[in-house]
């Protein structure tokens, strides 16, 4: 943050700073980005550092200021980022703190923060991508166990996941949104199938999964039966809300990079590349700044970040396209090749407005949920 830290957070960036510049030059380099089980041994082995370390936690259970500050401190210090932990730490993980049983979050917390465990979203579906509601993955009670089958897609880290966070209709004929759950299937159950997509930047973070009666135990629902879209909009809220928060920091890092390589090659001589640059510098600092409100005002209601975080993710969408786009009139002829600084970042920044809610669903949500205008027909 730009304020002054008090004392007790001054005292956590100083000690922080000092950890990584300790440990950073110890770990092995990273893997390459198309080798996902080495990435998922990567990340799962800074994770175990940092929770070794006393930092395993800080992604939930910290006050807002350290948990920002954290995210500041290591990303400047050009720490790993959480890569195949993402689901685990910053959605399946707080909803399971905030929805789940003690059973479960003794059982699913530790080893997501250890380093243990690997999880993936299993909520988009062929037929029911923005309109999540339409899911059709069929849940059918048997026993202690649910039976389900259907389909998702975009399945994030599914090849290297040890649990999915799933969406499923246990009641078909419940109103849409009433009758879905929210359970936690082990991806080594029988009658998992997953086939990994490849993306235009050419990685498999994501895939398709086929569910053929996949046994799973009515104990790994997360809230009740058929209320599954309240608790999948606690889910939605921190991937909105919170769950870029790291990523703020290091756009603003790279915008600080690409100021400088401007000027270095020449292109900082060109007012419109300027103009971009600082209209890029003041949306990012707003961005930082609303980030802060977000994790505060979650803090202040019991940890669950409300709908400012779609205020959020719809701006953020857009900055980030618009900052490797500037990055592409920086770098000129380079940004046709792939191993220049940036060109796969601005690929996989065409997503963004996407994932996680397009951005047609976050303007529905403020116009209806914060400026209070009428239903769309």
């Amino acid at each position: 943050m730009d304020l002054d830290d008090p004392p007790e957070q001054r005292e956590f960036r100083v000690r922080l700073r000092a950890w990584l510049a300790r440990t950073l030059p110890t770990l092995p380099p990273p893997p390459a980005p198309a080798d996902w089980p080495a990435r998922r041994a990567h990340d799962l082995r800074w994770q175990r550092t940092l929770y070794d370390a006393g930092y395993g936690e800080l992604h939930w259970d910290a006050s807002p200021t350290t948990r920002l500050i954290f995210l500041e401190e290591t990303e400047a210090a050009g720490a790993p980022y959480v890569g195949a932990n993402f689901v685990g730490l910053l959605h399946a993980g707080p909803t399971i703190a905030a929805e789940g049983t003690e059973a479960q979050r003794q059982r699913w917390l530790p080893p997501i923060l250890r380093g243990e465990e690997v999880w993936c979203q299993g909520f988009s579906e062929p037929g029911a991508g923005s309109d999540l509601a339409a899911l059709r993955t069929r849940a059918r009670r048997d026993g202690d166990h649910y039976l389900v089958s259907g389909s998702k897609i975009w399945t994030s880290h599914a090849e290297v996941a040890d649990w999915c966070e799933l969406l499923v209709r246990t009641d078909p004929d419940a109103p849409r949104h009433r009758g879905i759950s929210w359970l936690a299937m082990p991806m080594d159950a029988p009658g998992v199938t997953v086939r990994p997509l490849r993306t235009l930047a050419g990685s498999t973070e994501f895939a398709e999964v086929f569910l053929d009666d996949v046994p799973i135990p009515v104990g790994n629902r997360v809230g009740a039966e058929n209320d599954g879209w309240r608790v999948t909009m606690v889910t939605l809220s921190f991937e909105r809300g919170t769950a870029f928060v790291g990523e703020v920091v290091a756009c603003r890092r790279v915008l600080r990079q690409l100021a400088a390589t401007a000027r270095e090659n020449g292109r900082w001589d060109d007012p419109v590349v300027r103009r971009r640059l600082g209209r890029l510098n003041a949306e990012f600092r707003a961005l930082w700044r609303l980030t802060q409100w977000n994790v505060s005002e979650a803090a202040a209601t019991g940890g669950v970040p409300g709908v400012g975080g779609s205020v959020f993710k719809l701006r953020y969408s857009h900055a980030r396209q618009d900052l490797y786009d500037t990055a592409a009139d920086v770098l000129g002829p380079d940004a046709l090749d792939l191993d220049s600084p940036w060109v796969l970042d601005r690929l996989s920044s065409l997503s963004y407005t996407i994932a996680a809610g397009t951005s047609q669903i976050q303007r529905t949500i403020v116009a209806e949920r914060m400026l209070g205008l009428p239903r769309g027909r």
